[in-house]
């Protein structure tokens, strides 16, 4: 799988790149028509200090794209959230496919 990092006011980590390749392959082997991921990372100055940190990940599957994005306090949690998302979505196409 390719995967793709973008960072928006903040520095590149090789540490938040590892995570989330490591969480993506883990998708990658349970999901088998991900093609490739967009990973983005972002600042955002708020006044709550919980939703500072953004990540986005996009998914692309042939047919389909499938998107999420969470802003917590850190980049591990929104990492852990998106994936989570990810996953949900992943199951109901999955589902969906099956049916047919």
């Amino acid at each position: 799988m390719n995967i793709n990092f973008e960072y928006h006011e903040v520095a590149a980590s090789a540490r938040l790149e590892g995570l989330v390749a490591e969480k993506l392959n883990k998708l990658e082997n349970k999901y088998d028509a991900i093609v490739g991921a967009d990973v983005y990372f972002k600042k955002e100055n708020s006044s709550n200090p919980e939703n500072g940190k953004i990540c986005s990940v996009r998914l692309r599957m042939p047919g389909t794209t499938i998107f999420a994005e969470t802003a917590t306090g850190s980049f591990e949690a929104a990492i852990a959230k998106v994936i989570s998302e990810l996953r949900t979505q992943l199951q109901k196409r999955k589902e969906k496919l099956n049916a047919h």
